[in-house]
């Protein structure tokens, strides 16, 4: 275990007690020496956290600390690499931007030991090409972050064409299929469209007038109970 994720799972197993824990528990749960323990307690002490108490009397951590630097387990960061990885090979373009940059921000505040682990992951995604209807993904997203109306022209099964104007709650990837989960205002109801069945996009200025978050709520709650 690297001294890193040993200063993590300190500060993980102080966050699950209230009341103060002796030294000789923590040195047991973590498999490490007293010794070990009250100098990974003065490293934190140093790093900031709030910790209450000596050796003798126990440890207690106050509510409220975040440790930037540790916050994520060798595991935790094999699955922001992965993710991270596999939004960048999509052909969102805005979007895999993103992800490399917010690879690059873990990797600028990781100690050394971690960000190596960061820089060599073994973990690879391909670069897949573009599926249609994935031009209209930023669009798409934008909706749904800003809680904007779609008009949309949409291409059913049978090629029959419709104008519809949506609330975009929800983005769905499948895989070589993208999928909107919106409020339809035509059918009065919730609808799943394939990006690859729009025709044609429009972001509009009109807000949709309940707030996502609700909506999405709603939405869910449906979903589970046709599936049952």
């Amino acid at each position: 275990m690297s001294r890193a994720q040993r200063l993590l799972d300190v500060i993980q197993l102080l966050r699950r007690h209230r009341r103060p824990v002796a030294a000789g528990r923590l040195a047991e749960e973590l498999g490490v020496s007293l010794r070990t323990i009250y100098r990974d307690i003065e490293t934190l002490k140093g790093q900031g956290a709030h910790i209450d108490g000596e050796a003798g009397l126990g440890y207690v951590l106050r509510p409220g600390f975040m440790l930037p630097p540790l916050m994520f387990s060798e595991e935790e960061i094999e699955a922001l690499v992965l993710g991270g990885r596999w939004v960048a090979a999509q052909p969102d373009e805005p979007l895999g931007k993103a992800a490399k940059n917010v690879l690059a921000k873990i990797a600028a505040v990781l100690p050394d030991d971690l960000q190596r682990s960061l820089e060599t992951s073994g973990l690879m995604v391909a670069r897949r090409d573009p599926a249609a209807g994935d031009a209209e993904l930023p669009v798409i997203r934008a909706a749904i972050r800003n809680e904007r109306k779609l008009r949309i022209v949409y291409s059913d099964e049978g090629d029959n064409r419709s104008n519809r104007t949506i609330w975009p709650i929800a983005l769905g990837f499948f895989d070589r299929v993208r999928m909107v989960a919106a409020w339809c205002e035509s059918r009065s109801d919730y609808r799943h469209f394939r990006t690859d069945r729009i025709v044609s996009i429009t972001l509009t200025e009109r807000r949709y007038p309940r707030r996502r978050p609700d909506l999405l709520r709603e939405w869910r709650q449906r979903e589970c109970i046709s599936e049952h």
